[in-house]
C-alpha cells in the first residue's frame, strides 16, 4: 500500500518541505543570480539536513523531496536533484576514499556535483558516447567533450563516463571521478531557455587513473543506468510537483475571476479543463509512488516502471501547466508570474535523463523481453 497512499508521518513531512521552502529556500533563490550555481542555496539545503538524506533515502523519499519542494521552489528542487545525480555514482559505487573526500562535503552544500553523460552527437543515445578515454601507462587520458551537463562548468567534481574500449557500445564505458581542477578540464555556460547552471566541458588529454574509476573499467553504463533508474521516477516527481502548483494556481483563480456574468469556474468549459488536470495530475503521482516503492523493494520490473512513471509525470506537468497558461490568460505570460516560470521549467523534463521517445523505447523492449520470458 506504500506505493499508493502515504502515512500520516510521510504527509506531515512533505507539508514541512513545502512550508520549508517558501519561507527559507524561496529567498535564497530569488536571490541567485539566473544560469549560476547558487551555493547560498545548496548550503541552506545542507543545514535542512536535506542534502544528506539523499544518501540514505529511498527512490519514494526522493519522490516526496522533489515533488514537494517543486511546489514552492522548483530552484530548490533542482540544486538538491543535481548534487544527487551526480553524486550518487560517488556513494554507490565509489572507494572509501572517494567516499571520504567527496560525500561529506556533498551533503553540508560545500561541493557541488555534476553527472556528465551527454555528449553533442550523444544525449539521449548513451551507448553511443565518444569521450575517449585512452590508455596511457597506469591510467587514461580522456579527449572530447560533454555537454548540457548540468552544473558545469562551476562543478567542484564530476561523474564523467568515457569510452575504455572502442567500438564495444555500452560494453566499452568507465564511468571516471573528475576533480574539475584536472588539467585539461576546462568548460563554458550555456544559455538556456530556463535558466538552470548548465554547460559544456572540454577534455583535451585529462589526466585520470585507476583510483578515479567508479565501479570497474568498462561496467561503466551499469553505473549510469542504475543512477538513473532511480532518478528517472523522481524526474516525474518534480514533474507532479509544477503541475500541482499549476492546478493549485488555476483553481485559486477561476473561483476569483470574473467573467461572463460570473466566476470561471461557473462556466462547464473551464470547470472540466480543472477536472482534467486534477485527474491527470492524481495518475501521474500514482505511478511515481509506485515505480519508486518498487526500486525500492528491488522488482524486476524497474525500469519499464521508472520509465513509465517519468513519461506519463512529464508529458502530463507539460498538458497541466498549459492548459492553465490558458484559463489564465495573459497576465500567466507576464514575466514574474508564477505559470510563466513554470511554463519554462516544465519542459526540459521530457527531454533529460532520457527524453520521452526514450521512454517509450525502453518499455517496449521491457515488455517484448518479459514476453519472450513467459514464452520459453
Amino acid at each position: 500500500m506504500s506505493a499508493f497512499s502515504l502515512g500520516p508521518e510521510q504527509t506531515a513531512w512533505c507539508a514541512e518541505l513545502r512550508e520549508l521552502a517558501g519561507r527559507r529556500l524561496r529567498p535564497l533563490a530569488d536571490r541567485g543570480a539566473p544560469g549560476r550555481v547558487n551555493r547560498p542555496l545548496l548550503a541552506e539545503l545542507g543545514r535542512l539536513g536535506l542534502l544528506a538524506r539523499l544518501f540514505s533515502a529511498g527512490a519514494l523519499d526522493l519522490c516526496l523531496m522533489r515533488e514537494s519542494l517543486a511546489q514552492a521552489c522548483t530552484e530548490a528542487e533542482t540544486a538538491l536533484a543535481l548534487q544527487g545525480l551526480g553524486a550518487h555514482p560517488v556513494h554507490a559505487h565509489g572507494t572509501p576514499a572517494q567516499r571520504g573526500r567527496w560525500l561529506h562535503r556533498v551533503a553540508d552544500g560545500s561541493a557541488v556535483a555534476a553527472f556528465a553523460l551527454s555528449e553533442p552527437g550523444a544525449g539521449s543515445d548513451a551507448a553511443a558516447l565518444a569521450l575517449a578515454a585512452e590508455a596511457d601507462g597506469d591510467g587514461w587520458r580522456l579527449t572530447g567533450a560533454k555537454c548540457w551537463i548540468s552544473n558545469a562548468p562551476e562543478a567542484d567534481f564530476y561523474t564523467v563516463f568515457a569510452r575504455t574500449t572502442p567500438g564495444a557500445g555500452a560494453r566499452g564505458v568507465t564511468a571516471f571521478l573528475v576533480p574539475a581542477d584536472r588539467p585539461g578540464l576546462t568548460g563554458s555556460a550555456l544559455e538556456m531557455i530556463s535558466p538552470h547552471p548548465i554547460g559544456a566541458l572540454d577534455f583535451d588529454a585529462v589526466p585520470v587513473t585507476a583510483a578515479d574509476v567508479l565501479g570497474a573499467p568498462d561496467r561503466g553504463f551499469a553505473v549510469a543506468m542504475g543512477t538513473l533508474n532511480l532518478f528517472r521516477p523522481s524526474v516525474g516527481a518534480f514533474a507532479v510537483g509544477m503541475a500541482q502548483a499549476a492546478l493549485d494556481a488555476t483553481i485559486g483563480h477561476t473561483r476569483r475571476r470574473e467573467a461572463f456574468r460570473g466566476r470561471l469556474m461557473d462556466l462547464q468549459a473551464v470547470s472540466h479543463q480543472v477536472a482534467e488536470m486534477a485527474l491527470r495530475t492524481e495518475a501521474a503521482r500514482l505511478m511515481v509512488y509506485a515505480a519508486a516503492a518498487a526500486h525500492d523493494a528491488g522488482a524486476a520490473d524497474v525500469p519499464r516502471r521508472a520509465a513509465m512513471a517519468k513519461l506519463l509525470a512529464t508529458e502530463t506537468a507539460q498538458y497541466v501547466v498549459d492548459t492553465a497558461v490558458q484559463l489564465h490568460g495573459a497576465r500567466a505570460l507576464r514575466r514574474g508570474h508564477l505559470l510563466e516560470h513554470l511554463y519554462r521549467e516544465v519542459r526540459a523534463p521530457r527531454i533529460y535523463e532520457g527524453a520521452s521517445e526514450v521512454q517509450r523505447g525502453i518499455i517496449a523492449k521491457e515488455l517484448y523481453a518479459t514476453a519472450h520470458e513467459e514464452d520459453r
